[in-house]
């Protein structure tokens, strides 16, 4: 094999990947959870079933990899919270985008997508923690202890507890489509939040 077609190979590779996981997002919006298949996904992506099957192992594979696909870096990996000094307003300013992202329906649906696969795939939910949720995670709790050593937070805080009570009723919400996820819902997390752990 020549040279040239060494070098053309991981790049057609390439493009195919990224048509996968176009078209599974696609696919998502368009149809819901349910509708969606591997042989649905292929004839979007115009690839065989077989392209697919050699790169993951399920549809919900798939569907996490198309989710990971739309964060900046990934994998998880990279993120930083903002930190102005002002830990109020840098929580509220990523507790609005958090509850902006959710409410969008062309992120909304293959998070939905992703949680479904998670309840019933063990394997997929280790990779899910393992991949995104742990590394965002410790990103959180960066700004978190950052806000400790400002005497913004209480030292004895226990981070983890803090992200649960601050995340944790949005995605209740979310999850439930029980109230709209305005900036005001957000905002009053963070002021609930604050209110319980600050020293």
């Amino acid at each position: 094999m020549s040279t040239a077609q060494n070098r053309e190979r991981p790049r057609r590779s390439e493009r195919s990947r990224q048509a996968i996981l176009a078209a599974t997002r696609e696919l998502i919006s368009e149809s819901g959870y349910a509708k969606v298949s591997i042989e649905a996904i292929a004839a979007r992506a115009g690839v065989g079933k077989q392209t697919i099957y050699r790169w993951w192992p399920s549809k919900g594979s798939v569907i996490f990899d198309s989710f990971l696909a739309l964060s900046e870096s990934g994998d998880g990996t990279g993120i930083e919270l903002p930190d102005t000094g002002d830990l109020e307003a840098d929580l509220k300013l990523v507790l609005r985008a958090t509850a902006a992202e959710f409410a969008d329906p062309d992120f909304e649906r293959p998070i939905r997508a992703l949680n479904t696969e998670l309840i019933h795939d063990p394997d997929l939910a280790e990779q899910y923690r393992d991949k995104l949720a742990r590394p965002v995670d410790d990103a959180k709790k960066a700004r978190l202890r950052s806000a400790q050593q400002a005497g913004q937070l209480a030292a004895d805080a226990d981070l983890d507890l803090v992200l649960e009570v601050l995340y944790a009723p949005l995605f209740q919400r979310w999850l439930l489509r029980t109230g709209p996820l305005t900036a005001e819902y957000a905002d009053s997390l963070v002021d609930i939040t604050l209110r319980a752990f600050r020293p």
